[in-house]
């Protein structure tokens, strides 16, 4: 295919995004290195099923599960995204999704981060400081693999991309892999379309104030609205794909929260919904598509904060170790379909053969049962051992 001077300028713009990207991480990174001894001295409980140590490196709090039946290998795991600071007890177990990677013998180390929301700038250099960490306290392991649900999906991304010499392989569960822009201007241009058929309910996007939050009593304002107007309901529910008014009140209050959370961190607003065109809110007719592009908002983002929004983070595709993702079918917070681009840019990169999607019959966010982590564990595990490469397609 014969590239034009725009399609250039495009793939020069979407490589230096993803550059920036890498240098950005980079030096973020090598800013903590330094630091790897905890703050105070660690809390440790020892059980019969294994040791539980509990401490806080460089202002993110950290925890470290060893089972007493050890194999000396290390699951360095990654959380979702968190409206609130993540804590550490330690007198709670490990959450569901971790249990069945205890259970198979690996040490557990996770860390909180230090912000809570979209903290990809600081959850990366202060994860890839708590492995540090824990090879110095407990040894160099046998073997290291990464995982990590929803956000930390797409922190299984980056680092496998940043730095996979660690690591064997990675476990992508529900991940919102991917660039970035693609997934929060998606939602923004949807919050926008809301706007629209709604207008006045919601506060406004730009900016979203500081004070918003995702609370029970927004979303019952908005299934209020949507019961009251069944007609733009069902053409919103019809754009964004989401199954149900229920749902599509969670999202929307939802993504509210997120954008917001994004214009600070990015210190103005990031998205443009300028070119963005809008279709499939009416299967029958496009008469509705033409109504919704002539009379939404349209936003123009600032051109800093939409630079930041690409540094954190455009992917570049150079998947260098095996991973495997695991999707529910039916997923209104991070749809299925966010992997296909990555695959894409994964083959054109030329790593295709490091990406396995698998899904279950299941629908919402991360509704995966442990055992399927489990068993999707151990295909990356063989595949990774010279094993075959999973099959894509339904776990069995």
């Amino acid at each position: 295919m014969l590239l034009t001077s725009r399609d250039r300028l495009s793939t020069h713009k979407t490589g230096l995004s993803a550059l920036k990207s890498v240098i950005v991480f980079a030096l973020a990174g090598a800013s903590l290195l330094h630091a790897q001894k905890p703050e105070s001295r660690p809390a440790v409980l020892k059980t019969p099923f294994g040791t539980t140590e509990i401490g806080v490196l460089s202002g993110a709090a950290y925890r470290i599960d060893i089972p007493n039946d050890w194999n000396h290998s290390l699951i360095v795991y990654y959380h979702g995204y968190a409206t609130q600071g993540v804590t550490f007890h330690l007198a709670e177990r490990l959450e569901s999704r971790q249990i069945p990677l205890f259970d198979r013998h690996y040490a557990i180390a996770q860390s909180a981060y230090s912000q809570p929301g979209w903290a990809l700038p600081q959850a990366y250099p202060e994860t890839e400081q708590l492995r540090r960490y824990f090879t110095k306290a407990y040894g160099q392991p046998h073997e290291t693999y990464v995982a990590g649900e929803s956000m930390g999906g797409a922190l299984t991304m980056i680092t496998l991309e940043l730095n996979p010499k660690p690591y064997l392989g990675g476990l992508d569960l529900c991940g919102a892999v991917g660039a970035t822009s693609e997934s929060f201007e998606r939602r923004f241009a949807w919050r926008a379309a809301f706007d629209f058929y709604f207008p006045g309910l919601m506060p406004p996007l730009v900016p979203t104030p500081a004070d918003y939050i995702n609370s029970i009593a927004m979303h019952e304002k908005i299934m209020a609205a949507l019961r009251a107007n069944p007609e733009a309901a069902e053409e919103m529910r019809a754009l964004t794909g989401l199954h149900t008014d229920a749902g599509l009140a969670s999202g929307i209050s939802y993504f509210t929260f997120v954008i917001g959370d994004m214009q600070r961190r990015a210190g103005g607003n990031p998205f443009d919904n300028r070119n963005y065109i809008y279709t499939g809110t009416n299967p029958a007719s496009s008469a509705s598509d033409y109504a919704l592009n002539d009379g939404v908002r349209r936003y123009a983002a600032d051109p800093k904060a939409k630079e930041y929004l690409f540094r954190h983070y455009t992917p570049n595709g150079h998947l260098a170790k095996p991973m495997l993702a695991l999707h529910t079918i039916y997923d209104p917070l991070v749809p299925a379909t966010t992997l296909s681009a990555y695959d894409h840019l994964v083959m054109a990169a030329g790593f295709e053969q490091n990406l396995v999607q698998k899904y279950v019959h299941r629908e919402g966010h991360c509704v995966i049962a442990p055992e399927e982590i489990g068993r999707a564990f151990d295909e990356l595990v063989r595949w990774t051992h010279q094993g075959p490469r999973p099959t894509p397609g339904l776990l069995r």
